[in-house]
């Protein structure tokens, strides 16, 4: 199974506890910013990376936001209805996913034209002007727009006109399609009064606020509206503004093998059949559907800042076990729980084929723990686990810091015997045995017979231990970046990550 490596782009989280955030207002006019101003950019030729070359770099990358319906961590998982439909097109490729998530002046079509993403997964809307410079795959979800007002309004409007005649103003933001909606409106006479908000505010930011009465409406995709209403009090859905809106994802206009491979996948998940064109949806997208947009507990957690409490951590439920273990050992915890989530995805009854027990996965035969049973206990796991890693990183210390965690994570996965091998076929080869790189491809080649068939320690499934690395070292910088993003809960001002600031 393929597990997925994700790292953040665009400005340093820390560098955003000083920002200060604004809203303004407008009401009327249609002479006004553009109904996307994340296009606002110098747009540069795109990038020449298509389907042949993400085969070859045998990693696709995917743009997304941190929310509920796109990507978000639960208990150090990966979770996500975006998340989970491009892993198993990547999947379907033999293909590794990386998701590089949008900082908060991050620009998402930069990101893409500039090549550090391939796709754009984020309940993207197709709009005239997201077409100027990015291409779209064909549809895989139609959505309605709909208003959302505050519990606290006597007599909401009940149709757009109401809405027109009133001095009630719709907050959004003005890089969204909500906005380009409200202008067609405005072009047609309707008289909305518009709030526009700083573009780093998200949908499920904007309707906790107005189930919180700092804003009287918004407006939300009906699927990202009745999911958050499950558990956000305060929300009331008001009338329908646009309908039938198709969500696709965003890719370089120079990449049609790519659009090719998405769009055959895609057909197969979400097609319009039947004189009624009426959309047919295959059982893995209902299930995602369902999954995401019905109940589910990491939803519940991910909303719920009570869900849960007196077992959560920021990471994981073995939060202050691994910096207590870690700690002791002059480890980074994060990393260390990273390896976890790799492992058993901090599952500590785990037990593998092979015999591995535990939350590291401890082969008792290389346990200094006598009862073997004791390995489901957590921290004796843990310190079991930190004490092999402990030995790997003192093996490879001679080398740099980034080359040494390498080693050692992939002495973790593998063993000595098959990476010594892969070091000798590096040196076979006129290859610098001490750079990871150049033994990671060596570890690929210990797949093929004519190079495992004179290695000591035989065939080698290299390409799950270059994953393993590769994931491993990609979702620890994930965690540093969700680390510093909590540590910035007391910031009100920043916005768009209501499930961060919901852990304790």
């Amino acid at each position: 199974m393929k597990h997925t490596v994700c790292r953040f782009s665009g400005v340093c989280l820390l560098a955003i506890i000083g920002l200060s955030l604004y809203g303004y207002g407008c009401s009327g006019s249609v002479e006004q910013s553009p109904a996307d101003s994340s296009l606002d950019f110098n747009i540069t030729e795109p990038v020449a990376r298509d389907f042949d070359a993400i085969k070859e770099d045998g990693v696709l990358r995917m743009i997304t936001r941190y929310s509920s319906n796109t990507y978000f961590l639960h208990q150090g998982i990966e979770w996500g209805f975006e998340y989970e439909f491009v892993r198993r097109f990547a999947e379907e490729h033999d293909l590794g996913l990386e998701v590089v998530i949008i900082g908060v002046d991050g620009n998402p079509y930069d990101l893409l034209n500039s090549g550090k993403g391939d796709l754009i997964a984020g309940n993207y809307t197709k709009t005239p002007e997201r077409k100027r410079v990015v291409d779209f795959t064909r549809p895989y979800n139609l959505v309605n727009q709909v208003l959302v007002y505050s519990d606290n309004l006597d007599n909401p409007p009940r149709t757009v006109a109401e809405l027109a005649r009133s001095d009630i103003p719709v907050t959004i933001r003005s890089n969204s399609s909500y906005y380009h909606h409200i202008q067609d409106l405005q072009k047609k006479g309707m008289n909305i009064a518009v709030n526009l908000v700083a573009n780093e505010f998200d949908t499920e930011s904007l309707l906790f606020d107005v189930s919180q009465h700092k804003y009287q409406a918004t407006i939300a995709d009906d699927n990202i509206f009745q999911a958050s209403a499950k558990y956000m009090q305060g929300l009331v859905q008001g009338p329908t503004i646009a309908k039938n809106d198709t969500i696709a994802w965003a890719i370089r206009k120079n990449a049609p093998q790519l659009k090719k491979e998405l769009n055959d996948y895609l057909y197969d998940h979400f097609q319009f059949r039947g004189e009624d064109r009426k959309p047919k949806r295959s059982f893995f997208l209902d299930v995602l559907r369902d999954r995401y947009f019905e109940d589910s507990k990491p939803l519940a957690d991910y909303y719920n800042p009570n869900s849960g409490l007196e077992n959560k951590g920021v990471i994981s439920p073995y939060d202050d076990i691994i910096k207590s273990v870690a700690d002791s050992a002059g480890l980074d915890w994060l990393m260390v729980a990273s390896i976890i989530a790799q492992e058993t995805k901090f599952n500590p009854r785990s037990k593998s084929w092979a015999g591995a027990m535990g939350l590291m996965q401890i082969l008792p035969r290389y346990s200094e723990v006598e009862d073997s049973t004791l390995l489901y206990d957590e921290e004796i796991n843990l310190r079991e686990g930190v004490r092999i890693l402990s030995e790997h990183l003192d093996h490879y210390s001679y080398m740099d810091s980034t080359n040494q965690w390498a080693f050692s994570l992939a002495a973790y996965n593998a063993g000595q015997g098959h990476l010594g091998d892969a070091r000798r076929l590096a040196m076979d080869q006129y290859k610098n045995p001490n750079e990871w790189k150049n033994v990671a491809d060596a570890l690929l080649k210990l797949m093929h017979r004519t190079y495992y068939r004179n290695a000591r320690h035989g065939f080698c499934r290299g390409i799950e231990t270059v994953r393993y690395v590769r994931e491993i070292r990609n979702r620890y910088e994930i965690y540093k970046n969700v680390l510093a993003m909590k540590e910035m809960d007391d910031q009100q001002s920043v916005p768009g990550v209501l499930g961060i600031f919901n852990l304790p």
